[in-house]
């Protein structure tokens, strides 16, 4: 259950490439300079995703230039995660470091600043009243529409990465289906698919997991509380980990022995309307029509409409990446059209409010002649892997 053959991590040529991206994009919205914070984003650029701290570390991309910015004491450390990190600006620790960040944007004349949409509100406050300090104040706003787009189609490296990581992820499932009883604890069950994920070479163990019984599995992620397992009782199991910090998220849901034939039944019907999400896919159909695929089923078999229970409570999908939950999403009001490189969740659960839940989940991304699933779906509810 190791991964058969470990992908190759993200290459310098395919990290510059998204820089270059990146500054192509920035005119378009009227952007001068983008400033790039600790998480997901900062690790798409420039491989590390650092960690956020009161003390400001960051990342000024202009049209020209590539600036990180940091406290001069951490100089060696950020060196080292960074070796790309050839221009470098300090701030001592008596100096505020958004005032640094006002005055290179001055010198460069930028009229406007987009800024990591995923930087604390507390780091973001405190550049704009630097800004606004300036003679020439210099408008701001989200990167969000910039960097979006850019990282919702998946190259052929990244999908391999995820790829990988589902494969290990379904594979970790199998192996706990074969050995999960009645008895077992909840939190011992979390606790050796952690250690699988592990074994099998993720990047550490797992990234999350949601392991439920009964009718806990009608809350879509879990109680609190440390359930066995009981004879008889629906099993929900929901994780996933990292390759190289791309993500894996699948769930199985299944029972060791016969079962209620109302839960046989809308057993079928989840499987039934995750494969008319899959089947309604193809480039250029906007995301929004691919949740509506799932309801339409969902309705036709008297659950719903809407988010009403019994039916399904969320939305059918969502992207994935380095993020576990990235958009675009597929979800009524998101018309962002399907494009060759997109990766999405296809888990339009049924929920029976106080009884029990179904929520078969697999990834699928889009190629030029339409989806491809990244792991093979569910077979049956009493075998779930054929």
């Amino acid at each position: 259950m190791t991964i058969a053959s470990r992908p190759p991590s993200i290459g310098n040529a395919e990290r510059e490439q998204r820089l270059a991206n990146l500054r192509s994009a920035m005119p378009a919205s009227g952007v001068d300079a983008v400033l790039i914070t600790p998480g997901s984003n900062m690790r798409y650029f420039f491989a590390e995703a650092f960690y956020e701290s009161e003390r400001f570390v960051g990342v000024l991309i202009t049209a020209e230039r590539t600036i990180f910015i940091c406290p001069k004491f951490e100089e060696s450390a950020i060196r080292a995660k960074f070796p790309m990190a050839a221009e470098m600006a300090f701030w001592e620790e008596h100096e505020c470091p958004f005032a640094l960040i006002a005055k290179l944007l001055a010198e460069q004349d930028c009229e406007r600043c987009a800024l990591d949409p995923d930087c604390s509100y507390g780091h973001a406050a405190r550049l704009f009243e630097a800004l606004a300090q300036l003679d020439k104040p210099i408008l701001y706003g989200s990167a969000a529409s910039i960097i979006a787009p850019l990282r919702a189609t998946k190259s052929s490296s990244e999908i391999d990465l995820m790829i990988a990581a589902m494969q290990l992820t379904l594979s970790v499932h199998q192996t706990i289906f074969e050995w999960i009883e009645p008895g077992m604890k909840a939190s011992a069950v979390i606790a050796e698919i952690d250690r699988l994920h592990r074994a099998g070479g993720a990047d550490r163990g797992n990234s999350f997991c949601a392991v439920q019984f009964g009718e806990a599995t009608s809350h879509p992620h879990g109680v609190p509380g440390d359930p066995a397992l009981q004879q008889g009782e629906l099993i929900l199991i929901d994780t996933g980990c990292t390759i190289d910090g791309y993500n894996s998220d699948i769930t199985r849901t299944y029972a060791l022995s016969k079962i209620d034939s109302k839960i046989e039944k809308l057993w079928r019907v989840e499987k039934e309307a995750q494969q008319a999400a899959f089947d309604c896919a193809a480039i250029g159909t906007p995301c929004e029509d691919v949740d509506k695929a799932a309801r339409d089923v969902l309705i036709s078999h008297g659950l719903g409409p809407d988010y009403d229970l019994p039916g399904l409570p969320h939305r059918t999908g969502h992207g994935i990446g380095l993020d576990i939950h990235e958009g675009p999403y597929l979800v009524k009001g998101d018309a962002t059209p399907l494009a060759t490189g997109m990766c999405f969740s296809n888990e339009p659960m049924i929920v029976v409010s106080g009884a029990f839940g179904i929520r078969l989940e697999d990834h699928f991304y889009m190629t030029p002649s339409g989806p491809k699933w990244f792991t093979e779906p569910q077979h049956d509810l009493y075998q779930p892997f054929g």
